[in-house]
């Protein structure tokens, strides 16, 4: 072999290492941060799992730097690391070397995914709008929403098109623009059990995700959210409202479910547990008597288990 070509069978094997470590961060990501999620992917097929641990670690990692990073850091430079991370995912797609420690993995291995699924840019420029929206400073901040059409202009960004990210990867036995819709109303359904089991934790970041108009039909403004938080209680305004808007969330279930049949035979029961814990996050709400304000809702660990593993022992089965 030529000194050329043993340099050229070199650079090949870093860069593949290279990626095999992004990918493996993913999934480090997704174990550590989406319990839920995390256990959903395990019920995929091998083949899949990697891209759908790009697509969490991605978003997670753009979230960190909304949120997690938030106290004392001032909204411009978060949004200047959001500008930074799109700036990444771009020279990564052209090929280019992204050298940054935290971002670089996890947008090595969404270049990779986007360009092995053919996954529209678009999707990815829309989630990162829709994150600007969260970071006080920045000319697209939203505190707060004044009715369910703006929020579903959020929700685009921020959960519809993560469905819709998924589907090339999971792949469909129907066009894409026929399980298109019912992607996206799952990734809202999942965004607002989000918002609903978080009101308490958004309320500490400055954000009422919740629309106004809505909850003042009940009775609730911010001044009896912030009340509920400092005491712990559960107004029954607050209690009729977030009802509400758990039942708005089930029926955004309800549209959604028909497109799990849409998908990839195998891929369908990773999918299927995904569905159903995340609903049961709402079960665990009305439980508790909607005490989302000093609580966070969750579905124990062996309820997690007796729903994965008969969907797991169907993964298990030769294909038909």
């Amino acid at each position: 072999m030529s000194p050329s070509g043993a340099r050229r069978r070199c650079d090949r094997n870093t860069v593949n290492e290279d990626l095999s470590a992004a990918y493996r961060q993913c999934r480090l990501l997704a174990a550590e941060h989406g319990r839920t999620y995390y256990l959903a992917t395990r019920l995929l097929p091998a083949p899949q799992r990697p891209a759908v641990h790009a697509l969490y670690g991605f978003a997670r990692t753009v979230d960190d730097v909304v949120d997690a990073d938030c106290a004392g850091r001032p909204g411009v430079d978060r949004a200047a690391a959001v500008d930074l991370i799109e700036q990444h995912l771009d020279d990564a797609l052209a090929g280019r070397a992204v050298t940054d420690t935290r971002s670089g993995p996890v947008v090595l291995a969404l270049a990779d995914t986007v360009r092995r699924y053919d996954i529209p840019v678009e999707y990815f420029r829309a989630f990162l709008d829709s994150m600007r929206m969260d970071i006080p400073g920045s000319a697209s901040y939203r505190g707060t929403y004044r009715d369910m059409d703006e929020l579903r202009r959020y929700m685009y960004g921020s959960a519809a098109v993560i469905g819709l990210q998924m589907l090339p990867v999971l792949g469909t036995t129907v066009p894409v623009s026929v399980a298109a819709p019912h992607a996206a109303a799952l990734g809202e359904a999942f965004q607002l059990t989000n918002f609903i089991r978080d009101v308490g934790e958004d309320l500490d970041r400055g954000r009422i995700y919740l629309p106004a108009d809505d909850l003042a039909a009940f009775g609730v403004d911010a001044d009896l959210l912030h009340h509920c938080r400092r005491t712990g209680t559960v107004d029954p305004r607050l209690r009729r409202a977030l009802a509400h808007f758990t039942a708005l969330t089930r029926a955004l279930y309800r549209r959604a479910e028909p497109g799990l049949e849409m998908l990839a035979p195998r891929v369908r029961p990773g999918l299927r547990a995904a569905f159903v814990l995340y609903g049961e996050i709402l079960d665990e709400v009305e439980r508790s008597g909607y005490r989302v304000l000093d609580r966070r809702a969750t579905v124990s660990r062996r309820r997690r288990v007796a729903v994965a593993l008969p969907l797991l022992a169907r993964t298990l089965l030769p294909p038909a």
